[in-house]
């Protein structure tokens, strides 16, 4: 038998292009989505880094109010601050006070 000589086939460009039209739109959109999800995790990063920046911010204002409070409910800052209104400590034991109850 004789050997068959292979044909030696040309295609052009714009036939394969053509021929896989639906692949090339399928990768294109793949590379948009792609794109776009680097922009929206981009976004993201940002986003949370704002936000670790404010938590940072409010905790530091919270615990300097905090500080601040617990320093004011002292008895002895209480006794400083009621002071020029009259009020005094009393240092006895506390009276009772009895009121008739209604029947």
């Amino acid at each position: 038998m004789a050997a068959k000589r292979k044909r030696a086939t040309t295609i052009s460009v714009p036939a394969l292009i053509l021929d896989n039209l639906g692949f090339l739109a399928f990768v294109g959109v793949l590379a948009l989505i792609y794109i776009g999800n680097a922009h929206y995790a981009e976004y993201n990063v940002r986003r949370i880094q704002e936000l670790e920046s404010d938590i940072k911010e409010k905790r530091w204002l919270y615990m300097s109010l905090q500080s601040e409070n617990m320093y004011n409910g002292l008895r002895s800052e209480i006794v400083d601050q009621v002071r020029p209104n009259g009020l005094r400590l009393h240092r006895g034991k506390p009276k009772k006070i009895y009121a008739p109850v209604a029947k």
